[in-house]
């Protein structure tokens, strides 16, 4: 096949591909496109809904930074920069997150941009924090990697050491406790349980009713706890850095607490 027609045959199935995306996922489409809204540009990256009063938005600005520091502390160093998108109204939150449910969402495309979109209740540094960790996982994986290896039960354990909404504690030992007692009484005792498997996809994570659901989140917060007890917080950025380079999630998960455990024996 002659170059010429290589190059129009690839860049037709860029262009085919492009336009399907945007057909299936318009909310990603309409986060691209969202500086030429009525949104207004505030400080950074943040876009904030027209009607939102100077004294939110001002709010808004203080509380995205105390949750960037605590991605600074809890990640060692912060690679994501997304742009976030803060909602006054509940159609403008369905709008750019495709979904009326949550305080916020997270978005990563296959070419890098990423978005986090916040409705009123998640203008707070919990929600924001669990947000910008999912985005620091993508950032550092890519949308490929992390959609395709990192299990669901981690992306969403991983955000919530840096949420204290369920957990406070920051100390390994008593988070984990805590996360075992939340997950005991949401479980009834151990007796509705999820294995990691069965909350490994986005899907599964989320299919079900609202218990379902918390139980979810619960079995993933108190595995991450574990994991961290074990391993600690310095091998995060390690075990993304691996993975990235093409080792097996699995493998590199095991192998980090097993070291870290040698180490303490």
């Amino acid at each position: 096949m002659p170059v010429r027609r290589l190059f129009l045959w690839i860049l037709m199935a860029c262009v085919a591909f492009t336009v399907s995306y945007f057909v299936l996922f318009p909310h990603v489409f309409r986060c691209l496109v969202i500086r030429y809204s009525d949104f207004k540009r505030s400080a950074g990256q943040l876009y904030v809904s027209p009607d939102l009063s100077p004294k939110l938005q001002k709010n808004a600005e203080a509380v995205i930074r105390d949750a960037q520091r605590r991605i600074h502390s809890f990640w060692g160093s912060r690679a994501g920069k997304p742009t976030i998108i803060l909602c006054r109204r509940a159609e403008q939150y369905q709008r750019y997150c495709n979904s009326g449910e949550g305080a916020g969402c997270s978005i990563g495309t296959p070419w890098g941009d990423s978005y986090i979109v916040l409705n009123m209740d998640g203008l707070n540094t919990d929600v924001i924090a669990h947000e910008m960790c999912h985005d620091e996982l993508f950032t550092r994986l890519g949308w490929w990697k992390t959609t395709r290896q990192i299990p669901q039960w981690f992306n969403e354990g991983l955000a919530l050491m840096v949420d204290y909404r369920f957990v406070p504690k920051t100390d390994s030992i008593q988070r984990y406790i805590d996360y075992k007692d939340e997950y005991l009484y949401i479980s009834g005792g151990g007796q509705i349980a999820l294995h990691l498997d069965e909350i490994a996809s986005m899907h599964d994570f989320f299919k079900g009713n609202e218990r379902h659901v918390m139980l979810a989140y619960m079995t993933s917060g108190m595995e991450v706890a574990r994991w961290l007890l074990g391993a600690g917080e310095a091998k995060i950025p390690l075990l993304v850095e691996q993975v990235a380079e093409g080792r097996a999630f699995e493998e590199v998960y095991k192998k980090l607490e097993q070291k870290n455990n040698r180490r303490q024996d």
